[in-house]
């Protein structure tokens, strides 16, 4: 939808949805910037996503792509699944920037670069060989020149700060800019720097001072002659917040602590991008809430055992990195069968590979990534704001049916957000922990639940309830340790049999369609927002496509096969090399199976994604 409404000497054109993305060196606050306009955005009622888009170098030179920090967000009247395509609006604050995000910006549309920063030194830093602005590069574009650190550095005269200080306000220039344009208010992001610089108002006046310059600035130049209108969106009531995916796993962890009335211990060693759970966690220690910051991954997830022994809900997060070095750890937890919720905040690989760029290729290390044979649950969150339900799920399943679940998201999630409804404690599902009882017998620590086969939890200290366990093979029911070759042969098939048991008391997979037809796509964790997207639109359009998404990976839902049986073909779409086509083949080897995939570190596109489905309706 696309409405010009006359409004005094500019016009106002109406959007139902419009993607922005702010670009700069990563000293420049883009970060920031896309977050306070996504918070002012989600208070004025918009739905919305978002990519931050980090650079890996931690201090790469000023003025070089390499260190290009870039944020997008698309915002909507309606309901919004991915951060968009392309942007309908690119802030470049230097050279560089637009030089790494040019191919981001649709045509047509608008590109606002700080004409100050467009000098021969930067323009060569860069890669450009001449200056973009002037020799036709962006033709076809609506350039707006606004010599934004020029005109920050003469709004902030009399303030007594350092040159470098009120250079860091030029961001609030380039915001105050976007403000105008998207017809938002200052007031929200003027709250936030008051309290942000509380101890430092030299520095919150100057903030303001340029957030408010920007935004005249934009008001009365002739090179932005309309502004966009973008309606608040239709939500159910409720209390909300924006919320990116690793607090809100943080936050669905604390939920299933607070539900069951049992402290949380989170041990933890900082890893790009799961170190925000930690920084998450550690600042509620008010509800109970316990975290480490481990000398390493090893000890890390060691100690998260160790409270699970000991009767707290243990939890451990990594990286792929991370989450190699605690296979051995989280096979003791698998013999020893004892609760434990593993995060994998997946980033590509291998080895260090491209820290702070989004992956989906750790499905087969959390499938068999330990040694013999090691199965666990595996489960998969499809949204920042689900992190939350997942996380919750994870510790509820962990502790149901002792033994670990690996929970996977990945760095699109995590840094990702959107606004998230808050639930009433009341709404979560229940959490039944088998507790092991006193009965006068001896205690046998192998003993188990009839249909679960979860066995009991016996918490260390309580009178009558003394064992042993450990990572040497045991003896059914009685936990001893044994070399007898049936019994280890029982035992590994038992404790498959308790994993496979758990399809039992997790959801069908749901389909979004007619539930049979031509093309099923199917997709799990992180790309669902934009499989949703391209279904959606080829469907109103009257193809004969339906999408899956898988959040249980292992095991698999129980109507799993004869969902995939239903459709002519099927592909599954993943950012690796087809590692879940891969598990559903070797599942149901006679249900043919095609995979699409994508390695880049970077999401899919709604339109890359609709022209494959178009080719497959065709052949």
């Amino acid at each position: 939808m696309s409405d010009t409404i006359t409004n005094g000497k500019k016009a106002t054109v109406e959007k139902d949805k419009v993607v922005i993305r702010f670009a700069g060196d990563s000293g420049d606050g883009m970060q920031l910037t896309g977050s306070q306009f996504s918070f002012t955005s989600a208070l004025f009622g918009n739905d919305l996503a978002t990519f931050p888009d980090f650079p890996a170098e931690i201090r790469a030179p000023l003025g070089t792509v390499e260190g290009v920090s870039g944020f997008q967000v698309q915002i909507g009247g309606v309901n919004i699944y991915t951060p968009g395509d392309q942007a309908d609006v690119l802030v470049a604050m230097n050279p560089a920037a637009l030089q790494s995000n040019l191919r981001y910006a649709r045509q047509g549309g608008t590109i606002i670069v700080d004409m100050d920063a467009f000098d021969k030194r930067n323009i060569e830093k860069a890669g450009f060989k001449n200056n973009p602005i002037e020799d036709g590069t962006l033709d076809g574009y609506n350039v707006v020149e606004a010599p934004i650190s020029s005109l920050t550095k003469t709004a902030l005269e009399g303030i007594q700060l350092d040159n470098k200080s009120v250079m860091r306000c030029k961001n609030m220039f380039a915001l105050g800019m976007m403000y105008w344009l998207f017809d938002r208010p200052l007031s929200d992001t003027e709250k936030y720097l008051d309290g942000k610089f509380k101890k430092m108002p030299a520095i919150a006046e100057a903030n303001k001072k340029a957030l408010h310059t920007g935004y005249h600035f934009a008001e009365t130049i002739e090179a932005l002659p309309s502004m966009y209108k973008v309606p608040a969106a239709k939500i159910e009531p409720g209390k909300y917040r924006h919320i990116s995916g690793n607090i809100a796993t943080a936050w669905g962890l604390m939920a299933a602590s607070e539900k069951l009335g049992i402290k949380l211990f989170y041990g933890s060693y900082p890893i790009t991008p799961a170190s925000d759970i930690l920084h998450e966690l550690s600042k509620h220690k008010h509800l109970g809430i316990v975290t480490l910051q481990a000398e390493d991954e090893i000890a890390a997830v060691c100690s998260a055992i160790g409270a699970s022994y000991a009767g707290q809900l243990g939890v451990t997060a990594s990286s792929g990195p991370g989450i190699a070095l605690k296979g051995e750890a989280i096979g003791l937890a698998i013999m020893a069968e004892i609760p434990l919720v593993i995060v994998d905040v997946q980033r590509g690989g291998p080895s260090t590979g491209l820290p702070t760029k989004t992956e989906q290729a750790d499905i087969n290390l959390a499938l068999y990534g330990r040694n013999s044979e090691s199965p666990c649950i595996v489960l998969a969150a499809s949204t920042p704001s689900n992190c939350f339900e997942f996380a919750y799920t994870a510790a509820k399943l962990a502790l149901e049916h002792m033994t670990p679940v690996i929970l996977l998201t990945d760095g699109y999630l995590a840094n990702g957000s959107e606004p998230w409804k808050f639930p009433r404690m009341s709404e979560l599902p229940a959490i039944k922990i088998p507790y092991a009882k006193p009965n006068g017998e001896a205690y046998l620590p192998y003993l188990r639940d009839n249909e679960t086969l979860a066995r009991y939890w016996a918490i260390p200290g309580m009178a009558g309830l003394e064992h042993r366990i450990g990572g040497l093979e045991k003896q059914e029911n009685t936990g001893n340790v044994s070399y007898d070759p049936a019994n280890h042969e029982k035992m590994v098939h038992t404790r498959a049999e308790k994993v496979d048991r758990v399809a039992n008391y997790i959801p069908d997979v749901e389909v979004m369609g007619e539930g049979k037809g031509k093309l099923l796509v199917v997709g799990w964790g992180g790309t669902y927002g934009s499989l949703h997207t391209s279904v959606s639109e080829l469907w109103k359009a009257g193809r004969d496509v339906d999408h899956a998404h898988f959040n249980f990976i292992n095991p698999l839902p129980k109507n799993t096969r004869q969902l995939l049986s239903s459709y002519e073909k099927v592909v599954v779409c993943e950012l690796n090399m087809g590692q879940f086509a891969s598990h559903l083949r070797s599942k149901f080897p006679d249900i043919k199976i095609e995979s699409y995939t994508k390695i880049q570190g970077l999401p899919f596109t709604v339109t890359e994604l609709k022209e494959k489905f178009i080719s497959l309706l065709k052949d």
